[in-house]
């Protein structure tokens, strides 16, 4: 869990994601689209893949990803993620966390 949380909070969108997961690269494109450069962690790619795999779904994601941190803060996964660029938040939270500028 230590590991998760500073990998979260290295940059102001971190994503962790799987190399062959579809929706984990929607989820990525959507922050390139919006100007951020979030900071992505392949669990399939990573030595500790598997055990930051289990404290994600100790935050309760399930699947495990996307699972997407603003500004060091657990956002959720693609449904939450979706549902704050559809009702207008997502870019605020973007805005506020410094990943992007107007």
């Amino acid at each position: 869990m230590d590991r998760l949380r500073n990998l979260a909070s290295q940059k102001a969108v971190v994503i962790f994601s799987k190399s062959s997961c579809y929706i984990c690269h929607s989820i990525q494109t959507l922050f390139y689209e919006l100007g951020a450069s979030p900071a992505i962690h392949e669990l399939d790619h990573d030595a500790n893949g598997r055990e930051i795999d289990w404290a994600l779904r100790g935050l309760g994601c399930n699947p495990s990803v996307p699972a997407v941190f603003i500004g060091g803060k657990f956002i959720g996964s693609a449904k939450d993620v979706i549902s704050l660029h559809v009702n207008g938040d997502l870019k605020q939270m973007l805005i506020d966390a410094k990943a992007i500028w107007l």
